[in-house]
């Protein structure tokens, strides 16, 4: 197996190195590690506060609106493998711990986390991980099959992909002070400021 190495956010695998799945469960708990693609990814330190007040502010919009209906609403850290099978996952290399993600499909919900695409994902932006967020995750979300992605900047704006045919169409901008709504979660609305 390949060694890991400690990074900021980025990549830590050196040029060839790959893991999978079942190297992953063998770290130690108190690491978090997404993979993607076989490629491992440092999610330490933990965000910086404006993130975290961002996160917060949209859990909590999503949590209230979602009180009552069928989709429940998790926040990171939560491990996703978005193979859709346990039997896909053998020989699967990925697992991502989005910021925010909704889940309207019960049987997605299993003991380690989701398993299966979630419906919708948001992702807030920090500099150490903004290429992985825009590209890596952007299309490993639209392979898999995630409805609807957002990417929130420090600034408030709000990028929206809605999947169509299964591919994103081009992503909407949203402003700061225009409230941004939700296309699979018809009556869910959030202003950023």
């Amino acid at each position: 197996m390949a060694t890991r190495h400690q990074t900021d956010g980025s990549s830590a695998l050196q040029p060839g190195d790959k893991f999978t799945l079942d190297d992953w469960r063998k770290w130690p708990a108190g690491e978090r590690w997404e993979l993607i693609n076989g490629e491992a990814w440092n999610m330490s330190p933990a965000p910086r506060r404006e993130h975290q007040k961002l996160v917060g502010k949209l859990h909590a919009a999503l949590f209230t609106f979602l009180e009552g209906k069928p989709c429940e609403v998790y926040v990171a850290p939560t491990d996703v493998f978005l193979s859709a099978t346990a039997e896909q996952a053998k020989a699967e290399d990925t697992v991502v711990q989005p910021d925010i993600l909704v889940v309207c499909d019960p049987a997605k919900l299993v003991d380690e986390g989701i398993r299966g695409a979630p419906d919708f994902i948001v992702e807030v932006l920090s500099p150490a991980t903004a290429a992985k967020d825009l590209e890596d995750k952007k299309a490993l979300y639209e392979k898999h099959g995630v409805r609807e992605y957002w990417i929130v900047r420090s600034d408030g704006s709000v990028f929206v992909w809605v999947l169509e045919a299964a591919r994103y169409r081009p992503a909407t901008e949203y402003l700061p002070e225009i409230p941004v709504p939700a296309t699979v979660l018809p009556g869910f609305s959030w202003q950023p400021r």
